[in-house]
């Protein structure tokens, strides 16, 4: 089944009323994407703008006149890893997108940008998530930003940094027994009974929107499409908002008909898109008892996987998973090597590309750094 598409409505008179507010598809609960009609800007315009993502607000939820709610995220840097390309024995550029340059030290940082942006437009008076760390905090921040009261439920054995961060910004935290699932439950209920905007991942179409300007980001920084992107996959949103901009790209005249292989790279004790791919199905099942030191990865069932699937297929891509070791061994690379703030989920792109690195790719490989390991405290 195709995914649902949802109209983009700037129609600042529409209030948020939770019980007609339709965020996921009424006939079988698929996320919902944002469809921008007609879809129009110039690159030349772009160009001129500032570096923060908001500079291509024409393919973004928002009015012309209307203020994001915003820190300035987005513009991170493109960095040549040289030295890791050469211990790899690449023929070809190997780059690291680096989102621990957003605030609050992540990619999340451009979803809640968004979601907050036109929750606040919408009239919601209250923000809820679960998290399994950097949606949180960024969460909290954002809605600090905007004035407007923020909830979130996270596991009980994320790192004392990670709640005490979010607490610093103002949210509520509430530990929940069990995984990332289970929190989303919590904040659904929640989301119910205090008439709140629930911000959970795919759960509303604004998230999304935010973290596909990574992909707009790349195009303007190589100049081109890469021929391959890693990134580390738990929920997946930045995976399938890349995927949705790169039409929207080609749409627009910036690129062609070329798509960047795509790998999702997934930790082996939580890889429930691996294990669908390899499986040939076209979604995932639960893993039960997932276990991961990448907090971002400890994902054991997504909403997104169909689209997930979908765009590593089409694209000839791969689910790739990898081990603990491995990824520890990548952050602490990107780290010594290459000067990054990398945590373990940047640690596990490098060692999905150590996979794969045989492959002839002819152009530019992207590793994705999705955030910084500062927030998660020290290592033991």
């Amino acid at each position: 089944m195709l995914p649902s598409f949802l109209e983009c409505s700037l129609d600042a008179t529409h209030r948020f009323a939770p019980e007609r507010l339709q965020t996921t598809c009424a006939h079988d609960a698929a996320p919902l994407l944002v469809r921008y009609v007609p879809l129009r800007m110039a690159r030349d315009a772009v160009a001129t703008r500032p570096s923060s993502m908001w500079r291509y607000r024409e393919v973004l939820p928002i009015d012309d006149g209307e203020e994001p709610v915003t820190l300035d995220e987005g513009g991170t840097p493109l960095l040549r890893a040289r030295r890791l390309e050469s211990r790899l024995g690449l023929s070809v550029p190997l780059y690291v997108k680096d989102e621990s340059r957003n605030p609050t030290g992540s990619f999340k940082a451009r979803g809640m940008s968004v979601a907050v942006t036109c929750a606040k437009r919408l009239g919601a008076a209250h923000l809820v998530a679960p998290s399994a760390g950097n949606a949180g905090v960024a969460l909290a921040a954002y809605g600090a930003r905007a004035g407007l009261p923020v909830t979130v439920f996270l596991p009980r054995d994320t790192p004392p940094n990670v709640l005490e961060q979010c607490r610093t910004y103002g949210a509520h935290c509430h530990p929940v027994d069990g995984l990332i699932d289970e929190a989303g439950k919590k904040a659904e209920a929640f989301a119910r009974e205090h008439e709140a905007f629930n911000v959970a991942t795919l759960r509303e179409p604004y998230r999304i929107e935010g973290k596909k300007t990574m992909a707009y980001e790349l195009i303007e920084q190589l100049g081109a499409l890469p021929a391959a992107i890693f990134y580390p996959t738990g929920g997946g949103t930045g995976l399938i908002g890349m995927w949705k901009a790169f039409d929207e790209l080609q749409a627009l005249g910036w690129i062609d008909a070329g798509r960047p292989h795509m790998f999702a790279v997934q930790a082996e004790g939580c890889a429930p898109i691996v294990h669908a791919f390899q499986a040939g199905a076209e979604r995932a099942e639960r893993v039960s008892d997932a276990r991961t030191a990448a907090w971002g990865l400890r994902v054991p069932a997504a909403l997104g996987d169909r689209l997930m699937l979908s765009a590593i297929r089409a694209s000839k891509g791969a689910a790739l998973a990898v081990s603990e070791q491995a990824m520890g061994e990548g952050m602490m690379e990107l780290r010594a090597l290459e000067g990054i703030d990398a945590a373990e989920e940047g640690g596990a792109a490098l060692a999905g590309l150590r996979l794969e690195r045989d492959r002839n790719f002819n152009g530019p490989v992207v590793l994705f750094n999705t955030g910084s390991a500062l927030p998660y405290g020290p290592r033991t």
